[in-house]
């Protein structure tokens, strides 16, 4: 699933679409996530003849804004979603399930969500009222703002049994680590998956909440991570899979100069987890 860094890199590469005017809309008519369908008429209402005046995201959701509309197109990328700009011209990829024709570029162009197994999300959310949309109501915040700091999972963590893992992956306390980031900054952070959160010190949790910044720092450097579906709206895979720490590098020598440890594979609440047994320690 595209996290945080792959889900800013699709909005970053979506700039070309800012002052273009929708002239019409296409659906397939097929439901997404849940077997949700697509609000189509609602779509056309706020999209058609308006300008895309901004595109926002908060964790790894899309907020598209649309001139006049007081709404936003909420899209969520689920596990194989895209969103891509492709000539309006061109035939539209297998699994379409909207596509937007723009006005205002050379030669004209479509904004396209695909998705091959529909677990992605497209609404509409009230403008300055989006947490009012169940699948924002709860979302923490985005450590890109700069609102993550250690006081704040410190202080989310109080009570929590399960394991920091799993608490980073909630979305309630900090929105866009998913299972790739939240291995990765664990292990820079020198903390063991599987450690109860409510044990988490405040010396350790500013550890990790800079760890955090980090990893999203590199990844964003390179693009974003692509291991299966992620391409950017351009088409263009991520990079950082090639500089990952720990993640899918079980049996490797950690990649600590002084660590002799060995990365190790485990499943915590049905994923894939990585770290060093030596130097990621309770």
């Amino acid at each position: 699933m595209p996290e945080l860094p792959e889900v800013e890199t699709v909005r970053r590469t979506l700039a070309p679409v800012l002052g273009q005017r929708v002239e019409a809309m296409w659906t397939s008519g097929l439901p997404l996530r849940l077997n949700r369908p697509v609000p189509e008429e609602l779509l056309r209402e706020i999209s058609l003849g308006r300008t895309v005046e901004d595109i926002r995201r908060w964790g790894k959701y899309l907020l598209l804004d649309l001139a006049g509309a007081g709404h936003s197109v909420l899209v969520h990328l689920g596990m194989s979603g895209r969103l891509r700009m492709m000539a309006a011209a061109g035939e539209r990829p297998p699994h379409t399930h909207v596509a937007w024709l723009l006005s205002g570029g050379a030669p004209p162009a479509e904004l396209r969500y695909s998705d091959p197994r529909r677990f992605g999300v497209i609404d509409v959310v009230e403008r300055g009222n989006e947490r009012a949309h169940p699948s924002l109501a709860r979302l923490g915040e985005d450590p890109l703002t700069g609102a993550l700091t250690g006081a704040l999972l410190h202080a989310g963590s109080r009570r929590v049994r399960r394991s920091i893992k799993t608490f980073l992956l909630d979305q309630h306390t900090v929105a866009g680590v998913g299972n790739i980031y939240a291995s990765e900054a664990l292990w820079q952070a020198r903390i063991l998956p599987t450690m109860p959160a409510e044990r988490l010190s405040k010396a350790r949790a500013d550890a990790l909440a800079a760890a955090i910044h980090e990893v999203f720092a590199r990844a964003l450097e390179h693009g974003g991570t692509s291991l299966r579906d992620f391409v950017n709206a351009d088409g263009h895979a991520g990079e950082h899979a090639h500089y990952l720490w720990v993640y899918e590098r079980d049996g490797e020598p950690c990649p600590r100069p002084t660590c002799p440890g060995i990365i190790r594979r485990t499943v915590l609440q049905a994923r894939s987890t990585f770290h060093c047994p030596r130097c990621q320690r309770r």
